[in-house]
């Protein structure tokens, strides 16, 4: 019923539109054109978007509000001897049972009570969705009504419009914001709550991971160890050895195509770093524990070098080959971006083509650059699963290539999976991880906008 609602407020924006336009088209044809403030489609664009938007917010909001109404007009319907003594979780297991069974996901005989909770559950949906449309068309023809009343030769339909947009695209910058705002202060009282179980320092600068949950109060080897370092020396090493094979790579594949391909040569490369970049994750995952991996160990035992089954080269080397599409990418927007005209000079002055890029092409391109490598620092340290497959789940201490280690994302995961409630250390450490993990992101960011700003000011 809700793509009914909101296939409705799309007919009604169009015709909306349609009728504010052809008011506007007769507005100027009847009247000296001088004398009219805005075009015709100014005027079907006001109408248009005071019909729209006021009903879809209704129609959201009230998406938003039934489901929680009528689970409380449910629960206050039941019988009291259904619901006398009962907790909270115990109530929430019955109107879920009610609605399996409005539903007709029935995995047991229902008793007739909760039957005919269900059927009134079913009928209150029903009026409820009903009544949303019926709401909704109704408010979409007052809207209608007094918008077209609006229009005359000299309303500012143009101004009202752009007043309308302005107010989304500020609406829009709140929703973003907000959200930013959720996500730091989620990752902040829930850090918050571990810090207050587990000291920081031993966080920060233990050495030894091991999240546990004690079943029994004599288990001692339950309780665990939260040093973090193992993970984060583990993110470290992948992160890097991915960015020494993706850097390079990628920026002198962009530099070979902006300045030394052929025409020819740049439609094939192209297009196969773009296929590079839409291959998922999981695929090089794949590649690593199935290609990567033993070929590497193959080649260690050949000089008597033990490689651990999973190891740190072999995932950051894939997540090399997966990375080298962006910052490529990024390199070649940032290179060919750079005015022809700083080309031209230095080869006019007897610059060689190399000495043209080094000295020239790369310090003015260097934002974009950094950009792009920094995406790429982004991707190597946010991916999970290749790391999951390839470099394994067990947290060490060791800056060896060739032995398992595992990165701060795949413990996010590891320790989030499953049903637990937020009450215990092992959980909590999640969102002290993703706080470290944020700002460790945060300070990158404000490095390479201090470049970036730096380069821009020289070569603006």
């Amino acid at each position: 019923m809700a793509g009914y609602a909101f296939l409705l407020i799309a007919l009604m924006t169009t015709a909306a539109y349609m009728l504010g336009r052809g008011r506007g088209a007769r507005i100027w044809a009847g009247g000296d054109g001088s004398k009219v403030h805005s075009l015709p489609g100014y005027h079907g664009a006001f109408v248009a978007a005071w019909v729209g938007i006021p009903a879809l917010i209704l129609v959201l909001f009230w998406l938003f509000l039934q489901g929680p109404i009528i689970d409380q007009f449910l629960i206050a319907s039941l019988p009291t001897s259904m619901t006398d003594g009962a907790t909270a979780s115990q109530v929430n297991l019955l109107v879920s049972e009610i609605k399996n069974v409005a539903s007709g996901q029935v995995f047991k005989e229902p008793t007739p009570d909760i039957v005919a909770a269900a059927e009134r559950y079913e009928l209150w949906g029903q009026i409820a969705r009903w009544a949303m449309i019926v709401v909704a068309l109704a408010v979409m023809l007052v809207a209608l009504s007094i918008a077209r009343s609006r229009l005359a030769s000299r309303f500012r339909a143009r101004n009202a419009f752009e007043h309308v947009l302005s107010g989304l695209m500020i609406f829009c910058s709140v929703v973003a914001i907000a959200t930013t705002i959720g996500i730091v202060s989620s990752l902040v009282f829930e850090a918050w709550r571990f810090f207050s179980m587990v000291p920081v320092t031993e966080f920060l600068f233990g050495l030894r991971w091991e999240p546990q949950i004690a079943l029994r109060d004599d288990q001692v080897a339950g309780l665990g160890a939260f040093g973090a370092i193992p993970v984060f020396t583990g993110t470290i090493l992948i992160a890097t050895l991915a960015m020494l094979i993706a850097t390079p790579i990628g920026i002198f594949t962009a530099i070979y195509l902006v300045e030394y391909s052929s025409d020819r040569a740049r439609k094939i490369i192209k297009p196969i770093m773009e296929i590079l970049a839409g291959v998922p994750t999981v695929v090089y995952g794949f590649f690593a524990v199935l290609t990567v991996a033993p070929a590497i160990r193959e080649f260690g035992s050949l000089f008597g070098i033990a490689v651990s089954p999973n190891s740190a080269i072999a995932a950051g080397g894939v997540m090399g080959i997966m990375i080298i599409p962006f910052i490529s990418s990024l390199s070649d927007d940032a290179l060919k971006a750079v005015p022809r005209s700083m080309r031209d000079g230095s080869l006019a002055l007897g610059a060689t083509p190399s000495e043209t890029m080094v000295k020239v092409l790369l310090p003015a391109a260097l934002p974009g650059i950094v950009g792009g490598v920094l995406l790429g620092v982004s991707r190597a340290i946010g991916e999970t699963m290749i790391v999951v497959m390839a470099a394994g789940l067990i947290a060490s201490l060791t800056l060896n290539p060739l032995d398992s280690v595992t990165t701060v994302t795949v413990q996010i995961v590891t320790l989030l999976i499953g049903d637990s409630e937020f009450d215990s250390p092992k959980t909590l450490a999640a969102f002290a991880l993703g706080l470290v993990l944020f700002l460790v992101t945060l300070c990158l960011n404000v490095i390479a906008l201090r470049i970036v700003r730096k380069y821009r000011e020289q070569y603006d």
